[in-house]
């Protein structure tokens, strides 16, 4: 059984469809183009990680040339991340990836300071717990990881609020579970959150 399967969570790069907080500053078609670049570094650091195959979960489909683009590079499976609001979805990817691994840990395309080494250390703190968290400063999470699927983290969360960290540890406690947190991030999903993006990128 191989021990660790990582999730990637993205949306395609389509203008008004990804990243559409943004598109009043940067407009449809350059919301969409960050998201572009948003998911391609974040699968740069997914495959330096180097904890085997990455499983793209996609929506709507797998079928956009972005994400063509990422299998091509090898290392990467496509998945769809089907109905359901995103808790919905994160926990069907979470129980389906258990079915064949030990532990998953699961992330979106947000957060720019998530690298290959905050993904190393993430499996590494799974080997000692129940469950791993990377904090978001906003509130959130830029990471989860499980040893074993626990819908209720995921049912009638208030998504996109700063609610999400808080409601997050009050289950896992309630669960019995024990969780490591790492060092919180910035993730990029309101207006004010570009200050947090690299130099060059708009």
């Amino acid at each position: 059984m191989a021990v660790t399967q990582l999730i990637v969570m993205a949306k395609a790069p389509v203008a008004g469809f990804a990243k559409t907080r943004l598109i009043p500053v940067l407009g449809a078609d350059g919301a969409a183009r960050l998201a572009r670049r948003l998911l391609d570094e974040t699968m740069k650091q997914a495959r330096a990680a180097g904890l085997g195959e990455v499983e793209l979960c996609c929506t709507p489909d797998t079928t956009h040339p972005a994400f063509a683009a990422q299998q091509r590079q090898g290392g990467v499976r496509l998945s769809v991340q089907g109905g359901g609001d995103l808790g919905a979805r994160m926990d069907q990817a979470i129980t389906r990836a258990l079915v064949d691994v030990a532990q998953v840990i699961l992330i979106g395309t947000d957060a720019t300071q998530l690298d290959a080494a905050y993904l190393r250390s993430a499996c590494n703190a799974l080997a000692g717990s129940d469950a791993v968290l990377g904090p978001a400063v906003d509130g959130g999470y830029v990471l989860i990881g499980l040893r074993r699927a626990l819908p209720r983290l995921f049912e009638q969360m208030p998504w996109s609020t700063d609610q999400v960290l808080a409601q997050t540890r009050v289950r896992l406690a309630e669960s019995g579970l024990r969780w490591v947190e790492l060092a919180p991030l910035h993730d990029v999903d309101e207006a004010g959150d570009l200050t947090h993006l690299p130099s060059g990128w708009l």
